[in-house]
């Protein structure tokens, strides 16, 4: 009986030690399979980080372009988006850059201008969205107006053909000249001007950043300057100049990314914010009508 009594005993005590050893495996399982759990949601949330993230390399001109750059890289860089920003003080360097994969992303040119490289260039790029309006200007160191130039005054514009129609808009707008008949003005070439009274001449020899100088210098009666060339020579279009665009020109500068990148969710967020209303306070604010915001 006693015999009997010590077996049940031995018996009762190993299960108890099985069940306790059970427990801990099972135990053990659940604790390595939350650990493998968190691992994977971890490594999750880290893919997501970097595919929200990481950096957009783009060139642009200097001024106002990386200006703003700069300023929307602060807002990006909190949610883990970089701004690699090579600044470019020509117009041809940029389309170049993108098309050879040596950027993502530029932002320094208008439609007009990037319809131009394209077929010029075979580029296969596309506008991802448009920024800001920089409202060109005309320049004169003697003169008030332009109907004040005269009668066979030299106009320096830039060597930009995609621009024709926008210097010559100008002196349309002012009554001086005319051009052929159902050319849309932005359209138009100086081989389009049927009516020159004033025999004026364009000359557009010069690259467009060089025109600054040549305005301080005083070599023409006038000169015709982008808005981003003159900010960076210290000229202000508004107050510096004898007549600038108003706001209704349609020249708005984009950023640009090879055609199929305006879907990659970093671009579409930098356009979000160069779009957005920090952006254009930062515009107005710094501006003061020299650049302004697409509404």
């Amino acid at each position: 009986m006693k015999k009997y009594f010590l077996l049940m005993i031995i018996s009762i005590f190993a299960a108890v030690l099985a069940a306790c050893g059970n427990g801990g495996s099972e135990e053990a399982a659940t604790t390595e399979d939350s650990e493998e759990s968190a691992e994977t949601s971890e490594t999750a949330e880290n893919e997501e980080a970097e595919e929200a993230g990481g950096t957009i390399s783009i060139a642009a001109s200097p001024a106002p372009h990386a200006e703003i750059l700069e300023e929307a890289a602060t807002i990006l860089e909190e949610e883990g988006i970089e701004l690699d920003i090579a600044i470019v003080n020509d117009y041809t360097t940029p389309n170049r850059l993108l098309a050879d994969e040596e950027v993502d992303a530029n932002y320094f040119q208008h439609t007009p201008y990037l319809e131009t490289e394209k077929e010029s260039h075979g580029y296969d790029i596309t506008s991802a969205g448009n920024v800001h309006i920089e409202p060109m200007a005309v320049y004169s160191q003697d003169y008030e107006s332009l109907e004040d130039l005269p009668d066979g005054s030299t106009i320096l514009v830039s060597n930009n053909p995609a621009e024709e129609g926008r210097f010559l808009s100008f002196f349309v707008d002012a009554g001086l000249i005319e051009i052929e008949e159902g050319i849309e003005i932005q359209n138009a070439t100086f081989d389009d001007i049927t009516e020159n009274p004033k025999n004026f001449e364009f000359n557009n020899q010069t690259a467009p950043e060089l025109l600054v100088s040549m305005y301080e210098n005083n070599e023409a009666p006038a000169v015709i300057i982008n808005s981003n060339f003159a900010l960076d020579g210290g000229l202000n279009p508004v107050e510096d100049s004898i007549v600038v665009e108003d706001g209704e020109s349609p020249y708005a500068n984009l950023v640009a990314v090879r055609t199929g990148d305006e879907d990659r969710e970093d671009i579409q967020r930098l356009v979000e914010v160069l779009q957005g209303d920090e952006i254009k306070q930062f515009i107005e604010d710094n501006y003061e009508g020299a650049v302004i915001p697409v509404q």
